[in-house]
């Protein structure tokens, strides 16, 4: 039996690990945490049995402790319900937890998977703000302690997957796909008046809201060269985006002989979930299996840099270093926000961006709360 615990279980990914977790009995929910749905927690409260529960909202919960003591007398004396950020720690470091799903949005993610590492816990990682804003610090602690990061990313679990059974130092280049999001092709006066649906009308892959407004600017492919940069401690000029339409290539690697390696595959984020669960076995998963013939082609672009300057910005970020990739996080973490909100246009996303990163001076080395109020300073200035 492999225990789990999971933050962000009412998300995209949370639930989706969920759906691989009912189909494997040798997989146990140990730990639950949620912010807002907490109807929907209830059910997973309800269906898993954890011995721990973390709303992050305390107003919410007190309110899900209230329902729990109501409709279900005795549950709350076999589970603990906390709240916070003390009480996402405390479930990210549950003590039964073998592997920690860090599936919350944003660098709220930071704190505790440092603590799960610290307790010694692997990681199962879909919360790529952890190591865009703090790569280096998380792989220092994974060393020092011992654990392994499982990546969640499609596109970080193919490289993770390309690279089994080889060594490492003789991998030349990551070649990171994209789909290119609903905006493939157009021009900078094509996206001067997007609505907020059009850009959540991922052509390929269901996702949560930031995550599909990131894809649309090629936003999180910038947020997914910073990643494999500390994932694969490969430097960012070798680190080539490929645009890829299908989204059948989930990425590749590139070895010094000239072999490409590849993992390839449909659309189906339960795959990568699974795989970390599981790794390094390969268990059934039931599931669209891809049809070349019907498929006919794979098609490959280089991505317009001019067009979606957020790709370009990240870049940047990485090369600056220190605490520019927090910068870049924040910034566009915000102005994600507020165009959903509908304050700002489509464009103005990345004008956000590159704003705040020619404001700021960038401090190397920094510790993770340095980082953190880094961040959240961002964010307030925009506010």
């Amino acid at each position: 039996m492999k225990y789990i615990s999971i933050l962000g279980s009412t998300g995209s990914i949370g639930t989706q690990a969920l759906q691989v977790i009912r189909e494997l009995p040798d997989l146990k929910v140990t730990a639950l945490s949620a912010n807002q749905n907490i109807r929907l927690l209830k059910e997973q409260i309800l269906e898993f049995s954890p011995e721990l529960v973390c709303v992050y909202d305390e107003n919410n919960a007190e309110k899900l402790r209230e329902e729990l003591s109501s409709e279900h007398p005795g549950l709350l004396h076999r589970i603990k319900i906390t709240s916070g950020m003390d009480g996402l720690i405390e479930a990210a470091c549950e003590e039964t937890a073998e592997i920690v799903l860090t599936a919350v949005v944003g660098m709220i993610g930071i704190r505790p998977t440092l603590a799960a590492i610290e307790a010694g816990k692997d990681i199962a990682l879909a919360n790529k703000e952890t190591l865009v804003c703090a790569g280096e610090q998380i792989m220092k602690a994974v060393l020092e302690h011992h654990v392994r990061i499982f990546p969640v990313d499609s596109e970080h679990s193919a490289i993770f997957q390309s690279l089994n059974g080889e060594n490492r130092d003789t991998a030349e280049k990551i070649l990171l796909t994209a789909s290119g999001g609903p905006f493939r092709g157009k021009t900078r006066k094509d996206l001067e008046h997007v609505t907020v649906e059009q850009a959540l009308n991922h052509p390929n892959w269901k996702m949560g809201k930031k995550v599909t407004i990131d894809s649309s600017t090629l936003a999180n492919k910038g947020l997914e060269v910073i990643e494999a940069r500390w994932l694969f401690d490969m430097p960012p000029e070798k680190i080539q985006v490929l645009v890829h339409p299908q989204s059948i290539i989930h990425s590749a690697v590139q070895y010094r002989d000239g072999a490409v390696i590849a993992q390839l595959g449909t659309p189906d984020m339960r795959l990568p979930i699974q795989y970390a669960f599981t790794c390094p076995q390969r268990r059934f998963l039931a599931g669209e299996r891809v049809d070349f013939f019907k498929l006919g082609q794979l098609t490959f672009e280089k991505p317009d840099t001019e067009t979606f300057r957020a790709l370009k910005l990240a870049y940047q970020a990485i090369e600056a270093g220190g605490t520019m990739p927090c910068v870049f996080n924040a910034a566009n973490e915000l102005a994600v926000r507020l165009f959903l909100q509908g304050k700002i246009r489509f464009l103005q996303i990345a004008e956000l961006i590159e704003e705040k990163m020619k404001a700021h001076k960038v401090i190397m080395d920094p510790d993770p709360d340095l980082i953190i109020r880094t961040g959240e300073d961002i964010m307030n200035e925009l506010c």
